[in-house]
Order: C-alpha cells, then sequence, then structure tokens
C-alpha cells in the first residue's frame, strides 16, 4: 500500500517539474528485518517503511535516483558517508554537501526533506543574504545536527 496519497503525489510531481534543476541521489541505509530473532542483533524499526518512502517520492521525477545499502553489509560505505545509525538518508547532487536525514522523515520532517531535495538540486539555499553573510564569517567546519519529534 502507498505511502503517499494520491493527491500529495501529484503536488510532489509538479513542485519538482517545477523546481528541481540538476539530479539527486537518494542514498538509503538500512536493514531487512530477519525472520528470525537474534539476541544482541539490532533491528530497525522504520526501516521498510523510510525506504519504501523514499522509492516513492523518486518515482516522482526523472531527476530523482535511490541507491539502497545494507547497514551491516556495506558498514565501510556508511562510515565514508558519516552514516552511524538507521535508517539513514544521504541526499547528493552535484555534490556532497553533507545532508543526512535519520529515521523515517513523515509528518513535518516529510515538508523538510523535500525542500532539502530542492535545495541539494539547485546547490543552494533559500537562506537570506545576512545569514549567508554571517556563515561565511566561520574560520572552520560546524557539525550541525537538528532533532525533531513529532508531539
Amino acid at each position: 500500500m502507498p505511502l503517499l496519497r494520491e493527491r500529495d503525489r501529484q503536488e510532489l510531481k509538479d513542485r519538482f517539474a517545477e523546481r528541481l534543476t540538476g539530479p539527486v541521489k537518494l542514498v538509503v541505509y538500512t536493514q531487512r528485518q530477519s525472520p528470525i530473532w537474534v539476541p544482541g542483533m539490532p533491528t530497525c524499526e522504520f526501516c521498510e517503511q523510510t525506504e519504501q518512502l523514499v522509492r516513492e517520492v523518486a518515482e516522482l521525477s526523472d531527476k530523482l535516483a535511490v541507491e539502497v545499502y545494507d547497514f551491516v553489509k556495506d558498514e565501510a560505505g556508511a562510515r565514508a558517508q558519516g552514516i552511524d545509525k538507521i535508517p539513514a538518508i544521504a541526499l547528493i547532487g552535484a555534490r556532497d554537501y553533507g545532508i543526512r536525514f535519520y529515521g523515517i522523515p513523515s509528518g513535518y520532517e516529510f515538508g523538510t526533506l523535500v525542500e532539502a531535495i530542492l535545495d541539494v538540486s539547485r546547490g543552494a539555499t533559500d537562506l537570506s543574504p545576512d545569514v549567508k553573510q554571517q556563515l561565511a564569517k566561520l574560520n572552520r567546519d560546524v557539525h550541525i545536527q537538528v532533532f525533531a519529534t513529532p508531539t
């Protein structure tokens, strides 16, 4: 059963047609549910739904592509992309801007995912000139994490 309603699919399809300029790769790190329970083996509660959601979004534009990797089997690739938990989505455009989503991007986080896809596609953000000027004053890399929880 699809996660996105038809009305939402059409709205996203139209928005992507208007605003996507470059290709975006959505790299998903996940883990398949084991048919048996293994003590000590971590499980990923929302991996399956996250992968399904990303695939449904990518179907809406030929500028979007999905790559799916197993977090355990491709540990080196995950580590290389800074992925340390699952489910994870890395958004990569003309270059890797370091944008990562952890957990399923549902509810309000879904809108954030869509806007991030558009930003990565353009290689730019809608930050004000004043904010960009302030950021340009930084003299070292900064690691920013935003945590959101549904209430």
